[in-house]
């Protein structure tokens, strides 16, 4: 929307020095510009995926592009006063913006290449069809000129993606464990359980709570306590797919989110856990951990929250039978007995 201000602002200027029918002409490219400008703005207004938000890149990059293309022949076929001559000259700069323009964006080296092509092209094709505002041995200095500023500005597309994706891991993990954080938690179980229930596939949470954790705070001190929560996140990760999501709920609370798993699944992936350990404490006891499981189709589950709220009932029904075990389907309780020795450390 900035563009769609900003170009017909030079209308002025143009009639102001330009002859008539020239700046006319000009006139009437930066109206349509404008309007392809506030058109993209007002289509691309909430755009959210990645591959939408480049083709509103390409489009956006495109308008100067077709601009210079067709402004340039225009320009070139007229024989112009010294003023005029400057302002014509500036058109020729038009590529240089563009092509420094892309170190605005966060984009990728693949990207940077294929958005600065067709600037660099317009460019050399302007002059090969014989209608250059400078000598030709002139654009043969800008391709050069070009080429640098379309690495530069790659590399600095490529430092903000980088800085970019730091910052949304930074915000999206915790920090202590590397699970992802609770606000991110629930858009990914609001994601996942969505398209589980389009496409018909089970899905299944297990919500962990580690035993005793207050006492392991007031025993050991929370250093200690910030080692046992890293070594229960580790053994998660150790026994789950690739696609499973590890969440840190609060405090000692974990929610592993298992895609397309059945309960006998994730009842399957909690045993495995049972044979890792969650690691042993300063005075030599396991650490051990009640857990809840529920399932998508077999429970019925409404939305995400019904499937949380069964998960974390089962969890509670561990922890008030014993601890150190997994409640599954009907309230059924397995004992999953944490190692005690070797495999705990």
């Amino acid at each position: 929307m900035v563009f769609a201000f900003l170009t017909p602002l030079w209308i002025v200027v143009d009639l102001m020095i330009l002859p008539w029918p020239l700046s006319g002409v000009l006139t009437g490219l930066r109206l349509t510009a404008t309007a392809a400008f506030a058109g993209l703005a007002c289509g691309f207004r909430n755009t959210e995926r990645v591959a939408t938000a480049l083709v509103a890149l390409a489009l956006l990059l495109s308008i100067p592009c077709l601009f210079f293309a067709i402004s340039v022949p225009s320009l070139s076929g007229i024989a112009l006063e010294p003023t005029q001559q400057v302002l014509a000259s500036g058109y020729a700069f038009l590529p240089y913006v563009m092509v420094a323009g892309l170190a605005v964006f966060p984009i990728t080296a693949v990207e940077g290449v294929l958005l600065a092509f067709p600037l660099i092209a317009s460019q050399m094709t302007v002059a090969l069809l014989g209608f250059p505002l400078e000598p030709f041995s002139y654009y043969l200095g800008a391709l050069w000129l070009l080429t640098l500023l379309a690495v530069v500005a790659t590399l600095a597309g490529m430092s903000q993606l980088h800085f970019m994706t730091q910052l949304v891991n930074q915000a999206s993990h915790d920090g202590l464990t590397k699970s992802y954080t609770r606000r991110v938690g629930e858009e990914l179980l609001d994601v996942q359980f969505n398209a589980a229930l389009r496409a018909g596939l089970t899905l299944s949470i297990a919500f962990c709570d580690l035993d005793h954790f207050k006492s392991v705070n007031d025993r050991f001190g929370h250093e200690e306590g910030d080692r046992a929560l890293k070594r229960a996140a580790e053994a998660f990760r150790s026994v789950l797919r690739r696609g499973d999501i590890i969440v840190r709920w609060g405090g000692e609370e974990f929610i592993i989110l298992m895609p397309n798993t059945s309960a006998e699944g994730a009842l399957q992936a909690m045993l495995r856990l049972r044979e890792v350990g969650l690691g042993l404490l300063p005075d030599g006891t396991v650490q051990t951990a009640s857990v809840g499981v529920a399932e998508l189709t077999a429970d019925h589950s409404r939305n995400w929250s019904d499937l949380v709220e069964t998960a974390d009932k089962r969890m509670y029904k561990a922890k008030k039978t014993g601890r150190d075990r997994v409640v599954t389907m009907g309230g059924d309780i397995v004992v999953a007995r944490f190692p005690r020795e070797a495999n705990a450390a």
